[in-house]
């Protein structure tokens, strides 16, 4: 479909992203286990990594150099960050769900694709615009919680 594909592509994530947001919202509460408040802190970290793999992967940082799939470890990344902090079942099957649907992208991916050709080095430059768009972008995430009423601070 081309260009034209990307608008339906668009589109069509972020009624997913919408949906799982209303579905998440919607799910009754069931507790499974109750997280410490210390892991608040580790899920912050975790989500700070997850934003900065996603930044690195478009800007083609050195991480990419070692990492083959940088998308998809900031989609695991970002599902054990929310893992530990939610030990309700809703959360379970949504983070759980994205979690093994990205374990399986990479095995999936690695099995059709077998040779990797690693992108160049990385500028300076390019590690410290991937972090501060990485910081920037949590920083705007974790506004968008607050408004929704989940406090990512702890």
């Amino acid at each position: 479909m081309g260009n034209a594909g990307k608008g339906i592509a668009t589109a069509g994530i972020l009624a997913g992203l919408a949906l799982m947001v209303l579905g998440y919202r919607g799910a009754g509460q069931v507790d499974l286990w109750y997280p410490p408040a210390f892991m608040v802190h580790v899920n912050n970290t975790l989500m700070l990594l997850a934003f900065y793999l996603y930044a690195a992967s478009g800007m083609k940082t050195g991480i990419t150099r070692v990492i083959r799939h940088p998308q998809l470890t900031a989609v695991k990344t970002w599902a054990v960050a929310h893992l530990l902090v939610n030990g309700d079942l809703a959360a379970v099957l949504l983070f759980g769900g994205l979690l093994v649907w990205a374990v399986v992208s990479v095995i999936v991916i690695n099995r059709a694709e077998r040779d990797w050709v690693k992108n160049p080095p990385s500028t300076v430059r390019k590690e410290v615009m991937a972090l501060v768009g990485a910081v920037l972008v949590m920083g705007v995430v974790m506004g968008i919680h607050n408004w929704l009423g989940v406090q990512p601070w702890g």
